[in-house]
């Protein structure tokens, strides 16, 4: 009679906790308290003459300890995931103005479609650098480029 009271409970547990996820309500926050609900409903509802083994009082604390446990390290992961996330945007946004800055005083070659589809080059040397909605721009010739019109880059012929 046990074991067909904690498999009516076991299917009970489960299905609500599918209702709780088709409603799309299941999160971190209230996995812990269905949990411990399930459990104390569980408790209230069992056979009297027939009472819950320790063990499966116990395995069922652990089960609760473990669900604690893995909340905490999801929580901590998403923190760090955004920490991560945000100190790879600082390094590339570091890294693509000292690119850009280092090209002050280089002869550069750039190249670039005008509005009319037609290709043009020019060749100078970087007067200006500076970033612009986090894309680097070039003075060269008395007129602005987008770094990424560059096709080469050498030290300037006249120092």
């Amino acid at each position: 009679m046990s074991t067909i009271a904690s498999q009516i409970t076991a299917l009970e547990n489960e299905s609500a906790y599918n209702k709780q996820v088709t409603r799309g309500a299941v999160n971190n926050e209230n996995d812990k308290d269905m949990f411990l609900s399930l459990m104390l409903t569980q408790l209230k509802h069992q056979d009297p003459s027939e009472p819950m083994e320790n063990t499966e009082w116990l395995s069922q604390l652990a089960n609760y300890s473990s669900l604690e446990q893995m909340t905490q390290v999801n929580s901590n992961l998403e923190d760090m995931s955004k920490y991560l996330s945000t100190l790879t945007n600082d390094l590339s946004t570091n890294f693509s103005i000292t690119q850009t800055l280092s090209l002050i005083g280089k002869e550069v070659d750039i190249s670039y479609e005008n509005e009319y589809n037609e290709t043009i080059r020019t060749t100078g040397k970087v007067t200006e650098a500076s970033v612009y909605d986090g894309t680097g721009v070039v003075k060269v010739n008395g007129e602005y480029y987008s770094i990424a019109n560059i096709q080469s880059i050498r030290e300037s012929a006249e120092e």
